[in-house]
C-alpha cells in the first residue's frame, strides 16, 4: 500500500495497464559526507603555427566527442533523455539567437525564435488547461530558474507569505527562499517521498495568520514521489485560507511532462486554483542544452514587471538574455513526436522502470517504485567506480536510477550484471 514501508513482497498497482510491484524502502540518515571530486581543466593552447593551432584543437575536440559516446552510452542516474536527433537544426547553430526580454513583447533585437516560443508556451497552456489570454509564461534556462520564477512570483503577490515544501524537494526551492530572504517551513515526507500532508496541516494551523506559497512536487528528486495537489488544496481550504492567500507552484521538472501521458495519473491543471507550473526541456523531452518553461497566471505576472526602454520590451523574466535555439529545440520535439510519441515513450519507460525494479528484487536487493514513476530506487553499490561509471545519483545509503527513453532492456541487463559483479567482489 501506498506509504507503507515494506522489506519484500509489497503490493501492486495498475499502471496503463502495468503491473507495478511498490515497495517503499526508506533510508536513514538522510544525509552523508559529500566526496569533491574536483575537476581538470582544459587548458587554453598557444601557438604561432596556424597548422599546428588546427591540428592540435582537432584532436582535442575529436577526444572530447569519443568520451562523450563513452560516457553517454552509460548513463543512468539523472533525469536526461539522451535518445534526441537534431540534425536538422545545425543550420541554426551559426546565429546568435537571443529571446532577450518578455517573449510576448518584440525587442529592438531581430535575431530571435520568439514565434517559436511562443508555439512552445501555448502547447504547454493547452496540456494544462488554461486559457492563453489567461496566461503568461517563458522558456527558461534550467528547471532551477522554473522554480526560482515561480516561488518570486508567489512571493511578489503574497510578500509576507511563507512558503511550505517537503523536505524532499529539489534545492532550488530552498535556493528561493534564501535568495528571496522568505520565511519557510520544511515538510515531513513519507516512505515513498510524498510530502506528510497531516504535517502541512499542522504546520498551515500554526501560521495561518500568514499567506501560504506552497510548493507542490510533481516528481520529488531522489524518489519520484509526486505530492497530493488535491489534498494540499483540500487542507488549504479546511485550515480557513482563501484563494487570495494562497499560492501554489507546481515543480514538474521530470513528471510534469510525464504525467499527463498516464491513465489515471494525478493531473496538474489550471482548472485548480495553482499559481505557476515548471518543467524541464533537456529532461523527458530531450534537448542538447539545459532548458524548461514556466507557465503562471496573468493576473499574477504584473507583480514583477517593469518596461526597459533599452530593450523596448518588458522586464518579467528571471534572467535577460535567453537562449533562442532552446525554444527551437523544444518546439521541434513537440512537433516531430506529438502526443503519440510522448505516450509511447512514457509506456515504454515505465515498463522498463518496472523490468528494472523486478530484476533488482530477484537479485535480493532492496529497491522501491513507486506508482507512475520511472525512478528506481535502491540500496547505494558499495563499489565508487561503478558509481562513477554509470553516474549514480546517490544520497545517504541509497541510489537511483531514472528510466528514460533512451535506456533500453538490454541496457539495464548490462546495468545489473555489473552491479552484481560490483557486489560479489566487495
Amino acid at each position: 500500500a501506498k506509504g507503507t514501508l515494506r522489506s519484500e513482497g509489497s503490493g501492486e498497482v495498475a499502471v496503463e495497464g502495468l503491473r507495478t510491484q511498490v515497495s517503499p524502502y526508506q533510508a536513514l540518515p538522510t544525509s552523508s559526507k559529500i566526496v569533491r571530486n574536483l575537476a581538470e581543466a582544459q587548458p587554453v593552447m598557444v601557438f604561432k603555427n596556424e597548422e599546428e593551432r588546427k591540428k592540435a584543437v582537432s584532436k582535442v575536440i575529436k577526444d572530447y566527442a569519443a568520451l562523450l559516446k563513452q560516457r553517454t552510452a552509460t548513463h543512468m542516474g539523472y533525469p536526461y533523455n539522451l535518445a534526441f536527433e537534431y540534425g536538422d537544426l545545425d543550420c541554426l547553430l551559426k546565429y546568435c539567437i537571443n529571446n532577450l526580454g518578455d517573449p510576448w513583447i518584440e525587442s529592438n533585437y531581430g535575431v530571435h525564435s520568439r514565434q517559436f516560443e511562443l508555439g512552445v508556451l501555448n502547447w504547454f497552456a493547452q496540456l494544462w488547461e488554461v486559457d492563453q489570454k489567461e496566461y503568461w509564461g517563458y522558456i527558461t534556462n534550467c528547471g532551477t530558474e522554473g522554480n526560482l520564477h515561480g516561488i518570486l512570483v508567489g512571493r511578489e503577490n503574497l510578500p509576507d507569505g511563507i512558503l511550505y515544501s517537503s523536505e524532499e524537494s529539489h534545492y532550488s526551492v530552498f535556493k528561493a527562499a534564501s535568495m528571496y530572504r522568505m520565511d519557510y517551513r520544511k515538510v515531513s515526507s513519507l516512505a515513498t517521498g510524498e510530502m506528510d500532508c497531516e504535517h502541512l496541516k499542522t504546520l498551515l494551523e500554526e501560521n495561518k495568520d500568514k499567506p501560504a506559497i506552497v510548493n507542490v512536487n510533481i516528481g520529488t528528486t531522489v524518489k519520484g514521489a509526486i505530492d497530493d495537489l488535491d489534498r494540499v488544496i483540500e487542507i488549504l481550504y479546511d485550515v480557513g485560507y482563501t484563494e487570495e492567500r494562497f499560492y501554489i507552484h507546481c515543480d514538474g521538472a521530470l513528471f510534469g511532462m510525464m504525467i499527463p501521458f498516464i491513465k489515471e495519473a494525478p493531473f496538474v491543471t489550471f482548472k485548480k486554483p495553482i499559481g505557476s507550473v515548471s518543467v524541464s526541456g533537456h529532461k523527458f523531452m530531450g534537448c542538447p542544452t539545459p532548458c524548461g518553461l514556466v507557465i503562471t497566471r496573468s493576473k499574477y505576472i504584473d507583480a514583477l514587471s517593469d518596461d526597459i526602454e533599452y530593450l523596448n520590451s518588458r522586464d518579467a523574466t528571471i534572467m535577460g538574455s535567453r537562449n533562442g535555439h532552446a525554444a527551437i529545440y523544444m518546439w521541434y520535439t513537440l512537433t516531430m513526436k506529438g502526443y503519440e510519441g510522448f505516450t509511447e515513450d512514457v509506456k515504454k519507460c515505465l515498463k522498463n522502470a518496472h523490468y528494472l525494479h523486478s530484476l533488482l528484487f530477484s537479485k535480493g536487493i532492496r529497491t522501491m517504485l513507486n506508482e507512475r514513476s520511472s525512478t528506481v530506487v535502491f540500496e547505494k553499490p558499495n563499489c565508487g567506480e561503478f558509481i562513477r561509471k554509470w553516474q549514480l545519483a546517490c544520497q545517504a545509503d541509497i541510489a537511483h536510477v531514472v528510466v528514460m527513453p533512451n535506456i533500453t532492456k538490454e541496457k539495464i541487463d548490462q546495468f545489473v550484471g555489473e552491479l552484481m559483479e560490483s557486489r560479489a567482489r566487495a
